[in-house]
C-alpha cells in the first residue's frame, strides 16, 4: 500500500490583481451510494474515537427535469476552479463554487437580453427557464440544510440597496421567495452600513469571514451577498495521539516540517493515470472530502486540467473501499478573490461588467452594471474534521464608474481537495494547497 502524505499550512491570501452525452446516472448513483454506506458501516477498523455511528444518509432527490442542472453546476465549479488556479498557480486556492453560483443566480433574476445570456453561459446553464433555475436553487438549498444533522451547514442570502435607489419589487420578491434573501434598504454614505454588512457576513460564517467589504464606493447601489458555513466532523476521526512531526516536499523540492495526522482505516479509493483519489466521509456520510493526490509523474495542474463532470462521475462510479494508511496534514487557508478581474470574464461573462450591461430587471431606470464579484473563503482541517466558510458579494454600481484599483495577492499548495454533497455530487468547496 502506498503511503499518502500531504502538508500542514496556514496562509493568508492577499487580494488578487487578476484574477450530453454524460447524463446523470441517478438511479445507479443511489444504488452505489447505498452500497458504499453499507461498506463504511462494516469498516470497524476505522478510528471513530468511541463515537456511536450515525444512521446512513438519505440521498437528496430532485425532480427528474432538474437533474441535468447538477452536472451543469459541477461544470461551472470545475471551470471556475481552473480559471482561479490559472491565475494563482503558485498559491493556495480555495473557493466555494456554490456560494458564487448562488450570488450570481440571485443577480441573474435582474439581467436582460445579452447580459442574461452571458451570465447563463458563464454559469454553464442551458435548457432551463428562470423559474426552473430558481426552483432548483430553492430545492437544493433546503435539502442541503437537512441532509446531515451532525454537520453544521448554513446558507444565507441578503440584498442591500442604497436608500432612494428604485428597485423592482418583482426582483426583490423572487429572491426573497426562492433564495430566502434578507432585503435591506440602507444609507450607503453612513459608515454604520458598512459595519452592518460586514457583521452580517461574520454572523453567517461564525466569525470566520469577519469582513467582505473594505469600503462602500460612492457609486455603489446594491450588494447581493451569499454566505456559506460548513463544519463537518469526520465519520472516522484521527487520534490526536497519532499525529506526528512529518515532512513535506513542495514542488520546488523545499523540505518543510509539518504536523501530520495519521490513521489506518477503510476508505473509498480510486486511481487513474493522473492521480489517486481518496474519500473521507463526514458525519452520516452525506458530505465528504475527496483528496486528489497527483501520481509521481503528474502535477497538481495535470490533475486540475483533467477533472470535469464526466471524470468526476467516474471516480464515484468506480471507487472501491480498501484498507489505507492515511497521513493527512492539519492545514488552514484564507483567500480572497476579485472574480470580475479574470475568472468570470474568461468564462464568457463580459457584458455584465461593462457599460452595455442590461439589469433593467433590477431597476427600470437602467444605467447599472456589476462592478465587482468579491469572493472570500476560509478552511481549517484537523483531527476532528473540517470547518469552512465562504462569502460572495456582487457589487452593483452606476455606470461610468472610476477605474478599479488593482491589488497584489500571494498564496501556496500541492494537492487538490473538494467538499461535496454525495448523493447529488454538488460541489460545495474546492481547493489547492501548495507552499508552506
Amino acid at each position: 500500500m502506498q503511503r499518502f502524505s500531504m502538508f500542514s499550512v496556514f496562509m493568508y491570501c492577499k487580494p488578487i490583481s487578476k484574477i450530453t452525452k454524460n447524463k446523470m446516472r441517478m438511479k445507479k448513483n443511489f444504488i452505489y451510494l447505498t452500497a458504499v454506506s453499507l461498506l463504511f458501516s462494516a469498516c470497524d477498523k476505522n478510528n471513530n474515537n468511541g463515537i456511536a455511528p450515525l444512521p446512513d444518509a438519505k440521498p437528496i432527490e430532485l425532480r427528474s427535469e432538474l437533474l441535468p442542472k447538477i452536472e451543469q453546476d459541477n461544470a461551472f465549479a470545475f471551470d471556475l476552479f481552473k480559471q482561479v488556479y490559472q491565475t494563482e498557480k503558485t498559491s493556495n486556492v480555495f473557493i466555494s463554487p456554490l456560494s458564487v453560483s448562488m450570488a450570481l443566480s440571485m443577480t441573474l433574476n435582474g439581467a436582460k437580453e445579452q447580459t442574461f445570456e452571458e451570465m447563463k453561459n458563464a454559469l454553464r446553464i442551458s435548457g432551463f427557464s428562470m423559474d426552473e433555475i430558481n426552483e432548483y436553487c430553492q430545492t437544493l438549498k433546503n435539502a442541503l440544510l437537512k441532509v446531515d444533522t451532525s454537520t453544521e451547514f448554513s446558507i444565507a442570502n441578503s440584498i442591500w440597496y442604497k436608500q432612494g435607489f428604485s428597485v423592482e419589487n418583482n426582483f426583490l420578491n423572487v429572491n426573497k421567495k426562492y433564495f430566502g434573501a434578507e432585503v435591506t434598504e440602507a444609507d450607503f454614505s453612513n459608515p454604520a452600513t458598512l459595519k452592518r454588512i460586514n457583521q452580517w457576513c461574520s454572523d453567517n460564517t461564525k466569525g470566520k469571514i469577519p469582513t467582505i467589504l473594505d469600503e462602500i464606493p460612492a457609486d455603489a447601489l446594491m450588494y447581493l451577498i451569499n454566505a456559506i458555513y460548513f463544519k463537518g466532523i469526520w465519520k472516522y476521526q484521527f487520534d490526536k495521539k497519532q499525529t506526528f512531526d512529518g515532512t513535506f516536499y513542495n514542488e520546488s523540492g523545499v523540505k518543510h516540517l509539518i504536523k501530520m495526522m495519521n490513521q489506518i482505516g477503510n476508505f473509498e479509493y480510486f486511481t487513474d493515470e493522473n492521480a489517486r483519489y481518496l474519500t473521507l466521509p463526514y458525519g452520516n456520510g452525506a458530505f465528504s472530502m475527496r483528496l486528489l493526490l497527483p501520481n509521481e509523474n503528474k502535477t497538481v495542474e495535470d490533475v486540475i486540467n483533467h477533472i470535469n463532470p464526466q471524470s468526476w462521475q467516474n471516480i464515484s462510479d468506480y471507487s472501491a473501499v480498501i484498507k489505507v494508511r492515511l497521513q493527512l496534514p492539519r492545514f488552514k487557508a484564507e483567500c480572497k478573490y476579485l472574480l470580475n478581474e479574470e475568472a468570470l470574464p474568461k468564462m464568457g461573462m463580459v457584458i455584465p461588467f461593462s457599460d452595455n450591461a442590461d439589469f433593467t430587471g433590477i431597476s427600470k431606470e437602467g444605467g447599472i452594471k456589476i462592478s465587482r464579484v468579491i469572493h472570500k473563503t476560509y478552511v481549517s482541517v484537523d483531527e476532528e474534521g473540517t470547518e469552512a466558510a465562504a462569502v460572495t458579494a456582487v457589487e452593483i454600481v452606476e455606470m461610468a464608474m472610476p477605474p478599479q484599483t488593482t491589488i497584489n495577492y500571494i498564496v501556496d499548495k500541492p494537492f487538490v481537495f473538494v467538499i461535496q454533497e454525495n448523493s447529488t455530487g454538488i460541489i460545495l468547496f474546492a481547493g489547492v494547497i501548495k507552499e508552506l
